[in-house]
């Protein structure tokens, strides 16, 4: 029976769409790049930026570190508030909450920026934990799970599941030997989170409550 559950922030709790778009826009900008349409950026919404940069535009390890300078520059001023919890998403972590689940934020962000993104928008008083990126030792999304389970102290890996939009959700997952559970409302789609192995898809927020807390209820 799990007890912890972890989530991802962006396009998991917090639609960050148009904040992550225009960050990475104005840092390809920053090297005469045209980025196109919002659309082509959006590819930028989950996974680590670095592998972005990398990946979709060229950049070696020190431009695309470089890269992310420019997008944290943006980001950090305009980007962070051009977000917004998806609807539904406050009362499923207090129902959740209430039925004794342990929940966590695992995300690639950095932490300090998930921490201020969660208590603005209030969803931190509903949170165990809210886990991020360091830019050092926790770069990718297993390492980020990794030290989840160890700061909580989970040691049966059954009691935990990874919830997320991306397949990088489910890959980290399954790095670490966790089910993982893919939602549809976020930034990947059901073919993307189906090959990746997601063990379980939610079309809905409220899909996710009722999972939980089928015959859960304390």
């Amino acid at each position: 029976m799990f007890k912890y559950l972890l989530f991802d922030l962006d396009g998991t709790l917090t639609e960050s769409g148009p904040g992550i778009i225009n960050s990475a826009r104005f840092a390809l900008e920053h090297y005469g790049i045209d980025a196109g349409g919002d659309e082509e950026l959006r590819r930028f919404i989950g996974p680590p930026l670095k592998d972005s940069f990398m990946r979709f535009y060229g950049f070696d390890e020190e431009k695309a570190t470089e890269a992310i300078v420019w997008f944290r520059k943006y980001y950090n001023s305009k980007g962070w508030c051009e977000n917004r919890p998806y609807p539904g998403v406050p009362e499923m972590l207090k129902e959740l909450k209430d039925n004794g689940f342990t929940l966590i934020v695992a995300t690639s962000k950095i932490e300090a920026q998930a921490v201020r993104i969660c208590g603005h928008f209030g969803l931190d008083c509903f949170l165990d934990g809210i886990v991020g990126s360091d830019d050092g030792t926790r770069s990718k999304k297993s390492d980020v799970i990794r030290y989840v389970l160890e700061k909580f102290g989970v040691e049966d890996l059954s009691e935990a599941i990874m919830i997320g939009d991306r397949e990088h959700d489910i890959f980290g997952a399954k790095d670490v030997g966790l089910k993982s559970m893919g939602v549809l409302y976020g930034y990947g789609d059901r073919d993307e989170l189906e090959r990746a192995g997601a063990d379980i898809i939610s079309e809905r927020v409220d899909d996710i409550t009722r999972y939980f807390t089928k015959g859960r209820r304390v």
